[in-house]
């Protein structure tokens, strides 16, 4: 995954700053102290810094996709010109390669602005998804462009062709490695900023053109001083790089899309929540739904006492719901599971099952607790909960956690109903 922040040390000089390494190893340099999106941002987004907003989200997206069409198109007309002037079939063919780019841009651009459209009679939970599948295209795109290197390294490989050396198509070349360094990097930052798998597919994408013409320049470098034809050689290699970033953009829309666990910090936040009101016993059963950035829907279970006034805990609940919503932004709904708080007898025997279900697997929970006596047996009545993934199947893993517990509580059968975790 791609990390979220990188430390800059800052150089101050005549008209520029220099930050310095980010995590991909380039230099960004800053006009005035203020990069191009920084300086955009203050004109075309209203409080900017409000990330987890929908508006500002869009802005975000629909700035950065309008720049990068715009940086591209200028890449393509000046490697176009270079490859026209120096007669480079290498650079010509870059050159239609960020045209593709700016189409990637445009791809955004539209997912973006379908996304942001309010929920209909067609589509209730509106029509965030938009923005997963323009990610996806995004790598689909990449992956073609791996594609398409590949092929034209090996043919390289298998018949050599003079490699352009002026000191204009490797002046291009340089220019292209900063612009594209410079969008991989405000791609990248704003796409964890504002939580966009679609721009973070497109920063990716310009990491790979980043690296893929730093290796031609080093290919030219190579010829140039030492006549070694090592151009078809590094391009199968920059294909593989390509490859792997494109899979990588592609598993993080294709995951959302698929419904993929929410991350354990957002869980512990709803936990830490949901937990801090005083009727709330425990929770359970708790599904996170992701219908698009800004647009989840969250649903559990909540234990509360069962001998305390219902109306007071529908109350709590209540509150719970609101306050999930104003500090994660996001909907919910939470079922009321009574329990008993005050019965001796009852957390005794629920202790007790507790530490039989831990010597059998400490990743298995329970909740949902409930006791039968009758004259000759007792029914322990409980819901298990087992890991998703888990290694044996719910119809094995309940009969032998049956068999276990009424071979240590003699006169206790337990009943129990298997749940799989979502979370």
């Amino acid at each position: 995954m791609i990390s979220r922040k990188s430390t800059p040390k800052a150089t101050r000089g005549k008209g520029f700053e220099k930050l310095g390494e980010s995590k991909y190893n380039v230099t960004v340099v800053k006009l005035g102290g203020k990069t191009l999106i920084t300086l955009l941002r203050r004109f075309f987004i209203k409080d900017f810094e409000n990330y987890k907003d929908a508006e500002v989200r869009r802005g975000y997206g629909t700035l950065c996709s309008i720049v990068g069409i715009m940086l591209n198109i200028l890449l393509f007309a000046g490697k176009y010109f270079a490859g026209v002037v120096t007669n480079s079939i290498a650079i010509t063919a870059d050159a239609f390669n960020n045209l593709s780019d700016a189409g990637s841009s445009v791809m955004t651009l539209i997912g973006f602005k379908f996304a942001g459209k309010k929920a209909d009679k067609d589509h209730p939970f509106g029509h965030g998804r938009i923005e997963y599948i323009a990610g996806l295209g995004v790598s689909l795109a990449i992956l073609l462009m791996g594609f398409e290197l590949a092929k034209g390294s090996v043919e390289k490989i298998m018949n050599p062709e003079p490699v352009d050396t002026s000191i204009l198509a490797i002046c291009i070349l340089i220019a292209s490695i900063a612009v594209k360094s410079y969008m991989c990097i405000y791609n990248t930052r704003i796409g964890e900023k504002i939580s966009s798998a679609a721009m973070k597919a497109t920063g990716m994408d310009s990491l790979s053109d980043s690296i893929a013409t730093a290796v031609v320049l080093i290919s030219i470098l190579v010829t140039k001083f030492t006549g070694v034809m090592i151009d078809g050689w590094c391009g199968v290699l920059v294909a593989a790089f390509i490859f792997w970033a494109g899979i990588n953009a592609a598993k993080e829309t294709i995951g959302p899309l698929l419904g993929q666990p929410p991350e354990p910090e957002f869980v512990q936040e709803i936990e830490d929540i949901v937990m801090a009101h005083k009727y709330i016993q425990g929770i359970h059963d708790l599904v996170v739904h992701d219908y698009g950035p800004g647009r989840l829907m969250i649903s559990l279970h909540a234990e509360v006492p069962g001998d305390e006034d219902i109306f007071e805990l529908h109350d709590e609940i209540d509150d719970i719901e609101m306050e999930l919503n104003d500090k994660l932004n996001c909907e919910s709904v939470i079922h009321m599971d009574p329990i008993e708080t005050n019965n001796e007898a009852v957390q005794s025997k629920k202790a007790k099952v507790v530490e039989i279900i831990k010597t059998y697997d400490e990743e298995i929970t329970i909740h949902d607790f409930r006791m039968n006596q009758g004259p000759t047996h007792t029914n322990l009545i409980f819901d298990a909960v087992l890991p998703a993934g888990y290694k044996k199947s719910p119809e094995v893993a309940n009969d032998e956690l049956s068999k276990l517990i009424q071979s240590q509580m003699p006169g206790c059968y337990a009943v129990i109903k298997m749940d799989i975790s979502y979370v």
